[in-house]
């Protein structure tokens, strides 16, 4: 378990006032809010934004999700949010990965696995016997492809590919293609602050996004900040594009 290098898992669970961190990510975690002071903001608003589009999921019929980069459970779990759905936590981060499965332990329908997102084969191989993916999935990417230093469009590809018609694909994403420039200035000092962790931010621009995309039918709205999906809640934008498709029939 490495805690001599910040881990962006853990730096997300101090933000959002949990208990599974090290001192290494307290100390990141500060230089980030000393960039921008909103970063924990910025962590509630992407939370807030998953619980919302699993509730939009489970009003299209979806009752299996996939959920990637997951990270440390907290208030908010997609099995909380749809407790009649199935659904696979998958992380890298090994502390995400032991807390998850101590809280699901006494859970049938819950299923956690210590994997690599950027490998979907060797996920949708630990997943496959938990989800039927000949029927609909909800996979679930929020607050984690900023994360991967790849190639986006290939690796959601991959997953676009296993998923059967009807499944929905969701993503938030930071970006500094904004039409606010001092909020563009506030995402880059956020990029600056995970520079020397073991986790780096890599941003995204619209084109880049929507191209993630291909094979999906977006929803509507497109490329709104996460704090406006599915609608305006009047809380300040946060620099994170959410971006729902859904998987052509």
């Amino acid at each position: 378990m490495d805690g001599e290098r910040a881990n962006a898992a853990r730096i997300y669970d101090y933000f959002l006032g949990g208990a599974h961190h090290f001192a290494v990510d307290r100390q990141q975690a500060e230089r980030i809010l000393a960039g921008n002071p909103d970063m924990a903001h910025t962590c509630r608003a992407n939370r807030s934004y998953l619980g919302r589009v699993v509730r939009w999921c489970t009003a299209q019929g979806i009752d299996q999700f996939l959920d990637l980069g997951s990270g440390i459970p907290t208030v908010g779990n997609v099995h909380e949010i749809a407790p009649a759905a199935r659904v696979s936590y998958v992380d890298v981060e090994p502390v995400a990965v032991e807390y998850a499965r101590e809280l699901t332990a006494d859970r049938d329908d819950v299923q956690v696995v210590r994997a690599d997102l950027g490998v979907p084969r060797e996920v949708l191989d630990a997943v496959g016997c938990h989800l039927d993916l000949t029927r609909p999935v909800a996979v679930l990417a929020v607050a984690v492809l900023h994360f991967v230093d790849d190639d986006i469009p290939a690796i959601l590809s991959r997953y676009r590919d296993a998923m059967a018609g009807g499944g929905v694909l969701a993503i938030s994403h930071g970006s500094t293609d904004l039409d606010d420039p001092e909020l563009a200035a506030r995402t880059r000092a956020i990029q600056e602050g995970y520079r020397t962790s073991a986790s780096p931010v890599f941003l995204r621009d619209r084109d880049e996004l929507r191209a993630a995309f291909d094979g999906f039918e977006l929803v509507e709205p497109v490329m709104r900040d996460v704090v406006d999906w599915p609608a305006p809640t009047g809380e300040a934008s946060v620099g994170a594009y959410a971006v729902v498709g859904r998987r052509a029939a």
